[in-house]
């Protein structure tokens, strides 16, 4: 009888804590990330997927560590370290073996950004230098569309600098961050132009290939329950992605 109770009791919890009934992954994970203003911020305010993936680990029942890294150490520690998920990350054919895709986040719009007056039409930027963050998704985006010449840079400043710098014709990225990015610099956004989405994709939280159905289950589950109260909506909104 004691064991029976003992047994109840433990099945009791599990079902209270989700945490607690995960197969083992998730509730010792660590997240990686990189400073994408505004989506992300190393310091200061949370970022509008900060918000998001705070509020999904919460549902989740976790209190997984951040660390920020240069983007393309993001995606090594997330390929090679267990327990290691990853955002935002774009979903591309090539990365699809080497992730578990947990949940969507957020739509990406990809433009290329020019100073006023030197953005031509897409067909004739293929031959310009494009300044991008090594690592990411930009460059199998642009090599799709036949862009050639690329100016690789570590951070999404540094690829501004570039530009700004006249070390590059364009800088290409996602236009929340790019926008971000120049006020950041104190840059005045007259002065510079963006084309129309040259792509638009979908940022995920992805996680190594040890995290299994039941980790993905439990974070499409929390962010079913943001969608239905609202709270994915209210995140959105206050950062003026509605």
């Amino acid at each position: 009888m004691m064991a029976r109770r003992t047994i109840l009791v433990a099945a009791a919890v599990c079902l209270a804590s989700p945490a607690l009934a995960l197969a083992g992954v998730a509730r010792k994970m660590q997240l990686v990330t990189s400073h994408l203003p505004s989506l992300v911020h190393e310091s200061g305010d949370q970022g509008a997927l900060q918000e998001i993936v705070a509020e999904l680990c919460q549902r989740a029942g976790l209190k997984p560590a951040t660390q920020f890294v240069p983007w393309r150490r993001a995606q090594f520690l997330a390929t090679t370290m267990p327990a290691t998920a990853i955002y935002p990350l774009t979903r591309l054919s090539e990365r699809e073996a080497h992730y578990r895709w947990l949940v969507p986040l957020l739509d990406e719009n990809y433009v290329l950004l020019a100073v006023r007056g030197k953005l031509l039409p897409v067909e004739q930027m293929k031959g310009k230098r494009i300044a991008l963050l090594r690592g990411a998704a930009q460059a199998a985006i642009l090599k799709e569309q036949g862009f050639t010449r690329f100016v690789e840079a570590s951070s999404i400043d540094e690829v501004h600098r570039f530009l700004l710098g006249g070390m590059a014709d364009a800088a290409f990225g996602e236009r929340r961050i790019i926008a971000a990015s120049l006020k950041g610099h104190g840059s005045d956004a007259g002065d510079f132009e963006t084309s129309a989405p040259v792509r638009t994709t979908t940022a995920w939280l992805a996680g190594s290939l040890d995290f299994d159905d039941t980790d993905s289950a439990l974070f499409q589950r929390a962010l079913d329950n943001m969608r239905a109260d609202g709270t994915l909506r209210r995140i959105l909104a206050r950062h003026k992605l509605t």
